[in-house]
């Protein structure tokens, strides 16, 4: 079924949503409803099956085309990341466009437009990178531990209630470290992670251009398509992972 699917669409994850249980048991509800509304059961089945392509169609990924794509306004690395991303990009469709008409030029046109979601991706992980490590600075981790270190130190030799207030504040200021511990391994593996990722897409492009100049075979593409499609998923995976990391559990405040 997946092959039957435009080229945009075939990605790991609308492979995963085709057959999960959340599709399974949309288009279940879709056609229970629908026998329950006196709908004839060929009826119902169309139901139960607009029920399933809703929910694959939550996986498609965005067309990167209309967003506005803007390196410029992130920080480094971040802004690398991306920068990196559109170059193998770019290079690919030149390739593309200096061979021949012919089976390569499609499969060449086919990876960079596989590229062209691979820096959507990438530009909207690097826009969380990006505002993760914003609230990073807001939480000063070295201001954290100092003030922990402060506190400990008075508490060395209070007593009474002067003792207990100063326990609950070492309670409140470790919780406030261990936030910005977290979100510091975070930061750390995502800029690996992608920093990872941008190198094999160059590495992808870098076999790609060295084909088309040497004119070979296009079935030749399809271990660097596979590599390119990897990397989309990786970067969809990895985007999914920090929208669930930096969604705040109360306004103003980090999980």
């Amino acid at each position: 079924m997946i092959e039957r699917l435009p080229e945009r669409v075939r990605t790991p994850a609308v492979a995963r949503a085709v057959t999960s249980p959340s599709a399974v048991l949309l288009a279940g509800a879709g056609m229970s409803v629908a026998v329950l509304a006196g709908v004839p059961l060929a009826g119902a089945a169309v139901a139960g099956a607009l029920a399933w392509a809703a929910r694959v169609a939550l996986a498609v990924p965005r067309s990167s085309r209309g967003e506005a794509i803007r390196p410029s306004s992130l920080s480094q690395p971040w802004r690398g990341f991306v920068e990196g991303a559109q170059q193998s990009r770019n290079r690919c469709a030149e390739a593309a466009e200096r061979v021949r008409p012919g089976p390569l030029q499609r499969r060449l046109r086919d990876v960079t437009s596989r590229l062209d979601q691979a820096v959507g991706e990438c530009w909207r992980v690097a826009q969380q990178g990006h505002a993760l490590e914003g609230a990073l600075r807001q939480l000063a981790p070295d201001s954290v531990r100092a003030e922990l270190a402060e506190v400990q130190a008075e508490q060395a030799g209070a007593e009474g209630a002067s003792r207990a207030s100063l326990d609950r504040a070492e309670e409140a200021v470790r919780s406030q470290l261990a936030t910005a511990e977290r979100l510091e391994r975070v930061a750390r593996d995502t800029r690996s992670r992608l920093r990872a990722l941008d190198a094999q897409l160059d590495e992808a492009v870098a076999q790609a251009v060295e084909l088309s100049v040497s004119s070979g075979d296009s079935t030749q593409l399809s271990p660097l398509a596979a590599d390119v499609e990897s990397v989309v998923g990786e970067l969809e995976s990895l985007r999914q992972a920090l929208a669930e990391t930096n969604a705040p559990t109360e306004p103003g405040r980090w999980a």
